[in-house]
């Protein structure tokens, strides 16, 4: 609170700021504006809601702050700036964004309203940095909708690949160190935003669609004919990291290309899996050479915008907003990242100190504090507590060795299948 609070002219909207983020960090089963005031104490959620639609402070500054705050804690050089977009299901036509869309979030079309957020991560840890709120032609062609959602004047459409684009550039110029871009389809099968990261000379592993054509000097051919060609002894066994049940190996094989444009190396990277033998595959660009294991270990790196998505919305309500204007959904969006972000760069605090075995857990038998746990934690002992230390920290320590057992069983069964 003490990085945001020069963000509120006035102490009302910085105590509201503080309390709408105590009550995205607490144990509530739903997150909105009625509970978190019936939470904190107040009689009405009106100043919530005032704080968020009508209150003086601007959230983009703000964001600016959460982006420094992560850097602070988890810089890293060889950084990867991860893209991805998620959708929250909504009722209703007036939400700003809403439409009836596909969001792999219920994986179908449902009325929803989607954005595209970018998420650093690095060797210590990792937290969404920035975001960007969808707008579908519906809106963008329909002024007077866009007028009561409070859409400003400039704002017109942009595709997904755009407004990941925009969020990259924003971090670059703002001196942020990364050496990699990675995100799925929707954004690799984008030549735009390939070559914007080109002449930033930011690296890139995007995954692109199996009819992606690919430059070769016979002409352009579909990345799984290509796929066809390539010899059994052309594969390796590498691990993309390691997941909850254990490293995530698969087999890979990679193809160079010669593409137009900014110096550099290209390839186009084959992903088996080593089970059902399903190919997923991916363009990649680097400034300089690098060996196979790299290109890899970015790749899995892609795994971190879902987690982050998937602990945002379950922890800080990233997802449980009942807004309808623009500034609103960006305050709100705003301020839950920022109570995240908290989360993960305590946890991240908590495994730089430690020495970890390599099944993940540290020499006293625990794994170290997740988000999860320092939420239960943070609820608990400063934000509301109901139960004295000692019973708090036991039940602590008894999930975390819970937690470990499970995970040393999932490795010994990974262990044992391997061939």
């Amino acid at each position: 609170m003490e990085r945001i609070a020069g963000q509120f002219g006035r102490v009302e909207p910085r105590l509201r700021a503080r309390q709408l983020l105590l009550g995205l960090l607490a144990d509530l089963p739903r997150k909105n504006c009625w509970t978190i005031a019936e939470h904190t104490g107040d009689a009405t959620p009106d100043g919530l809601q005032h704080l968020l639609g009508r209150a003086k402070w601007d959230a983009d500054l703000v964001r600016d702050d959460l982006r420094a705050f992560v850097l602070e804690h988890l810089a890293d050089d060889q950084a990867v700036l991860v893209m991805d977009e998620t959708g929250d299901l909504k009722k209703g036509t007036r939400t700003v964004g809403v439409q009836r869309q596909y969001t792999g979030t219920a994986g179908r079309i449902e009325n929803a309203q989607v954005a595209v957020y970018l998420t650093y991560t690095s060797r210590h840890g990792h937290a969404a940095i920035d975001r960007a709120l969808y707008l579908p032609k519906s809106w963008t062609s329909d002024p007077d909708r866009c007028r009561q959602a409070a859409v400003p004047d400039d704002v017109g459409f942009a595709t997904k690949p755009q407004l990941a684009r925009q969020m990259i550039e924003r971090t670059l110029d703002a001196g942020v160190a990364a050496a990699w871009a990675a995100g799925d389809e929707v954004y690799g099968d984008n030549p735009h935003l390939r070559a914007a990261l080109e002449r930033r000379q930011l690296g890139y592993v995007l995954a692109v669609s199996s009819t992606h054509r690919v430059p070769t000097p016979a002409g352009g051919q579909r990345a799984d004919r290509l796929a066809k060609k390539i010899p059994k002894r052309a594969w390796q066994k590498l691990s993309a990291g390691r997941g909850a049940k254990g490293h995530r190996w698969y087999d890979w094989a990679q193809i160079a290309i010669t593409a137009p444009g900014p110096a550099g190396h290209q390839h186009l990277l084959l992903r088996r899996n080593r089970r059902t033998g399903e190919l997923a595959y991916y363009r990649c660009y680097a400034p300089r050479p690098v060996p196979l294991s790299t290109l890899v270990k970015v790749t899995g790196s892609r795994w971190t915008v879902e987690e982050t998505f998937q602990s945002s919305k379950t922890l800080a309500g990233l997802d449980e907003h009942q807004v309808r204007r623009w500034d609103s959904w960006h305050r709100w969006v705003t301020l839950a990242l920022l109570a995240h972000a908290f989360l993960a760069v305590t946890a991240a605090l908590e495994r730089r100190d430690q020495t970890l075995a390599d099944d993940g857990t540290s020499p006293n038998g625990l794994i170290p504090l997740t988000c999860n746990e320092i939420q239960r934690l943070f609820t608990a002992l400063t934000a509301r507590p109901t139960r004295d230390l000692a019973h708090r920290l036991r039940w602590s320590t008894w999930r975390r060795r819970h937690q470990a057992r499970a995970q040393r069983s999932h490795y010994r069964r990974q262990a044992a299948l391997q061939p």
